[in-house]
């Protein structure tokens, strides 16, 4: 996890605007930072906050290989085939970072190939000097976030790993500009036209949700062949880990107490032990009083014998967030506001209190097997399917955004195996049927994936999924009550137009009126209020979901 941030066509160049804005995402990384002009293309400026995770003595951007010096790459990433690559391609690596092989796979196969060749998670600018051409991409779920900025009357163009280094740039550009994220597994390619000026040639997207893997996959499929439905899952998500393992910094795993975390901490551990790592495995749960997450995760440490950190909100500490939340996030969404509190809370204190820097986490779980209670009213097994593909598509806006910045925010590095590419493909090609909830069990084929692994005690690995409100805060009381009532001390509800999605309720309305404050007018962000489908609902919490009161 990394902070990007490049300028092209920007006039007067290194300004104190762009100072500022380059400035805004040294959270991103706070290792070292660099920012340059090149001195062919003057207008041209690129900058990168480093958090060092792997090759901290070559590891620096922007990167330039000697084999080809006219080529610049900044990347937030990880690329988990490089060393598959170097070996199939004979790749003459210079460095030990594993962004090196983008450029190497860009000059041998074009970026449209090479796009389909990574393995991993990234979001990248890659600029080829000789040929006046700007590279720009994401990864195919976009765990790694990227936005752009483009003002087409002057044809300048910025990307930043956040909305927050380009918002200053904005306000001084035409009014025929735009800024918003980038989609994920999408490229887009520009020409270079005068003193950095450029002129978008076009863009192509490069993966669609469940889609198969077009690089050599990690796990070979005459190993697969042999296996069962059940099998192939358990062993795939494991391999989706492993491949994660990459890291020079200690690693560790949010745990909730729920199945997704517990199952991602569970392999981790394994894992650990298997490679021989030379710390125990941290554990890091967040709470409310007597929260049932505190309490399942408890027992999930214990039965690991993780190094385990509990720790305790209040009222208090919501308070003093959640501006700060929502400044990070770049979002209004109720829920993932609601949801990034504990995470950020979290964050903050692993970055305080511990050495770990590279963290697993469950996201993308709910998505991809049909997690959400709501899913148990789906009205077929197509609808159903299409829904995990219309969640997947737009992880980026809401739980992927949650997760990456929370975490960010703190300088730490997510990692999200759920999301890995070869794994997606498995599970979305399983017959639907098998993928919805059973018998009043969401995620039945992935529990029974590891039923007899003894990788956990049954109790988690059945364990019913908690409205996330409940599982975290008190069982007296609700988070959303909490939110409600700090609201209710610091806001006079009043009616006010937005363009966009249209607050409706006192919550709604306070979070939109802070986003505003510095992402005025970007409504884009936020396209739609993630909601619950098939049910009728005025709250997105599950708890207000007819099947919840059953669990």
């Amino acid at each position: 996890m990394c902070g990007i941030w490049a300028t092209f066509g920007v006039d007067g160049g290194l300004s104190a605007t762009c100072i500022k804005c380059f400035s805004s995402i040294v959270h991103r990384g706070p290792d070292a930072w660099r920012i340059e002009q090149d001195a062919r293309e003057p207008l041209a400026i690129f900058g990168f906050q480093r958090l060092s995770i792997v090759d901290g003595l070559h590891g620096m951007q922007p990167m330039r290989l000697h084999t080809y010096p006219r080529t610049t790459l900044i990347c937030n990433g990880e690329i988990y085939n490089c060393k598959r690559l170097q070996e199939q391609h004979q790749f003459p690596y210079e460095t030990k970072c594993d962004v090196e092989a983008i450029i190497h796979a860009y000059q041998n196969f074009g970026i449209a190939e090479t796009v389909k060749k990574l393995d991993g998670v990234f979001a990248f600018c890659l600029v080829d000097g000789e040929k006046r051409k700007v590279y720009i991409a994401r990864d195919p779920y976009g765990v790694r976030p990227l936005f752009r900025f483009h003002d087409a009357d002057n044809d300048v163009l910025a990307i930043c790993s956040e909305a927050k280094g380009l918002v200053g740039l904005k306000q001084k550009a035409s009014k025929n500009s735009t800024l918003g994220q980038f989609p994920p597994g999408h490229f887009q390619v520009w020409s270079m036209i005068d003193n950095g000026k450029v002129k978008l040639d076009y863009t192509e997207q490069y993966f669609k949700p469940g889609m198969p893997p077009r690089f050599l996959p990690f796990v070979p499929e005459e190993d697969l062949q042999k296996m069962d439905v059940y099998e192939k899952t358990a062993h795939l998500l494991e391999a989706a880990c492993k491949k994660r393992l990459m890291a020079e910094r200690r690693i560790g795993c949010l745990l909730s107490g729920g199945l997704d975390s517990s199952l991602i901490t569970a392999l981790v551990v394994k894992l650990a032990k298997e490679h021989q790592l030379p710390y125990k495995i941290q554990t890091f749960a967040i709470g409310m009083g007597d929260s049932p997450d505190l309490a399942a995760a408890r027992t999930v440490a214990e039965y690991l014998g993780t190094e385990h950190h509990e720790v305790q909100f209040d009222e208090n500490d919501v308070r003093e967030a959640l501006d700060n939340v929502i400044y990070h996030l770049e979002s209004f969404d109720i829920t993932t506001i609601r949801a990034s509190l504990p995470m950020y809370l979290l964050s903050q204190y692993i970055k305080k209190n511990t050495d770990t820097t590279v963290v697993f986490s469950g996201e993308g779980a709910d998505e991809v097997a049909q997690g959400y209670i709501y899913f148990r009213d789906a009205p077929s097994t197509s609808a159903g399917h299409d829904e995990s593909i219309r969640l997947l598509s737009d992880i980026y806006l809401y739980d992927g955004l949650r997760a990456d910045r929370t975490t960010s925010a703190f300088s730490l590095e997510l990692r999200v195996p759920f999301l890995d590419i070869q794994f997606t493909s498995h599970y979305l090609s399983i017959d639907p049927k098998l993928r919805q909830p059973q018998n009043g069990v969401e995620k039945h084929l992935l529990r029974n994936s590891f039923a007899k692994s003894g990788l956990l005690p049954d109790s988690i690995l059945w364990r019913h999924k908690e409205a996330f409100s409940d599982g975290v805060a008190s069982v007296k009381k609700s988070l959303f009550t909490t939110i409600a009532e700090i609201i209710a001390e610091r806001y006079k509800d009043e009616e006010q137009q937005y363009e966009g999605v249209q607050p409706t309720t006192t919550e709604s309305k306070y979070y939109r009126s802070v986003f505003e404050k510095t992402f005025s007018g970007q409504h884009n962000f936020t396209p739609y209020y993630w909601m619950p489908k098939w049910v009728q609902v005025t709250d997105p919490s599950a708890r207000f979901i007819k099947h919840y009161a059953a669990t």
